[in-house]
Parts: C-alpha cells; sequence; structure tokens
C-alpha cells in the first residue's frame, strides 16, 4: 500500500515485507528498480517535479531516514518503520547467496566497490559478485556494456541522488538487469570506510546527528532535514482549516 508524504509515494512497508517484495521482485522478468528517499531527497523532490516522478515511477519506495517518518506522523498518516537503503541491502545479500543470484556493484571512489565486495564475501561466502565499477565515469555507454556482458539479477546503484535514479529510470529497459537498487553511500559502508552510528543511536533515529558530527561539511545538506519538517507542518495546518 501506498503512503504518499509530500508528494512522494512510499511503500508503507516493514522490513520484512521490503525484503518478501524484493525476493519477488528478482524471480520475475519484468525489470524493476527501487528508491530509498529520506528527508533531504523528498525536500528535492518537492521542488523537482521530474525527479518525484523518478521517485515514483519505482516499483519498491522505501523511507530511509528518521525524517520521512516524523513528516508522516505530522501529516497523520504513519509509515510502519524506516527502512533503511543500506540495511535492506544487507539484508539482501543473504537472499541473493541462499538463492544464487548474482550482484554487481556500481558507484562511490575507485576502489570502493573492491572493498565492499571483499567485506560482502566475509559474510557471505558463496555471494555472487560478478562484476563492479565505480561511479567516476565520463561515459554510461562502456559501464553499460560491462552490466550488461555479466547480466546480474541485481545492480546496486550508489551514485548520490538525483544521478543513481535518473540513470535507473533511462536505462531500465536497455539493462540486462532484473532488480536496480538506489543506494546513495551505501558502498562506503560496506566498505567500511565510513562508519554507521552505533546501534543505539540508530535505534533512537539519532544516526543523522552522529553523521553531521563526523562530518561537519554536510551541515548545509542537513538543513533541508528542518525545512522539510517545517513544510509538513504547514501542510498539516493548512489542511486542518
Amino acid at each position: 500500500m501506498k503512503t504518499e508524504i509530500m508528494g512522494v509515494r512510499f511503500d508503507n512497508v516493514t522490513m520484512s515485507e521490503a525484503l518478501s517484495f524484493a525476493a519477488d521482485i528478482i524471480e520475475n522478468d519484468v525489470p524493476a528498480y527501487c528508491v530509498t528517499p529520506n528527508s533531504e531527497i523528498v525536500y528535492q523532490a518537492m521542488h523537482d517535479a521530474d525527479f518525484c516522478q523518478l521517485l515514483n515511477d519505482a516499483s519498491l519506495v522505501l523511507p530511509d531516514g528518521a525524517g520521512v517518518l516524523l513528516g508522516a506522523k505530522i501529516l497523520k498518516k504513519p509509515l510502519k518503520e524506516k527502512v533503511a537503503g543500506i540495511d535492506f541491502a544487507a539484508n539482501l545479500l543473504g537472499i541473493l547467496e541462499k538463492k544464487g543470484k548474482t550482484l554487481y556493484l556500481l558507484g562511490s571512489k575507485p576502489g570502493i566497490a573492491e572493498l565492499a565486495a571483499e567485506k560482502m564475501h566475509e559474510k557471505h561466502p558463496a555471494l555472487k559478485i560478478v562484476g563492479m565499477a565505480d561511479g567516476y565515469y565520463q561515459d554510461e555507454a562502456p559501464v553499460i556494456e560491462r552490466i550488461n556482458a555479466v547480466k546480474p539479477d541485481v545492480l546496486f546503484v550508489c551514485l548520490g541522488a538525483p544521478k543513481q535514479e535518473r540513470f535507473m529510470k533511462a536505462h531500465l529497459d536497455e539493462l540486462k538487469v532484473r532488480f536496480m537498487i538506489g543506494l546513495g553511500g551505501s558502498l562506503d559502508g560496506f566498505a567500511g570506510t565510513v562508519k554507521r552510528a552505533p546501534k543505539w543511536m540508530i535505534r533512537l533515529q539519532l544516526e543523522w546527528l552522529y553523521r553531521l558530527i563526523k562530518e561537519p561539511k554536510r551541515f548545509k545538506r542537513m538543513l533541508c532535514l528542518p525545512k522539510f519538517v517545517w513544510a509538513t507542518l504547514i501542510k498539516r495546518m493548512k489542511g486542518s482549516k
């Protein structure tokens, strides 16, 4: 069931439900893509109709971030839970390993995908990673050619928003991939080059604060969170009149 939050239609699912849906998609011959918008991405979509449509065209739209859940609550459209992209992807690895499905990694700086693959194999030795490429390419054509040469079941697209969403939508029918997932900086998380917040901070929905402390340069980007929350408050007040 879809729940519209400031123009973006989220799938109101738990992590378990999202994984079950993804498993079904991977068994299907119809290509699909998944997006994982946080409040910053939703705020961007609020001011970019084309980008908003890219998000809504996805087969699976997951709420990644405490800000989205807070906004949903303010609008009296509560979502079941946060389904963080990196956690969704990490859980999906076990399914891919068990089913013998293949994975391709795209994005981040040179060498990061390789390191991420090593870390993935430490937890999932039988996982089939059939290729990888960094996100610092000038021409998409060779990248698409390399991906199509191995025909992965799943493609992690870690190019950052909105580049990754545009890539997935533009090449949905061209790429010989069953399921693409836009995951921002998740490869850095898998590789361990960017540390995630302690579990207690994640549990208390304070991962954004940890990232701000670790990366103060993100301050301007983080301003989208209060702007998004304020926009939901305004919308609720207008709706109640």
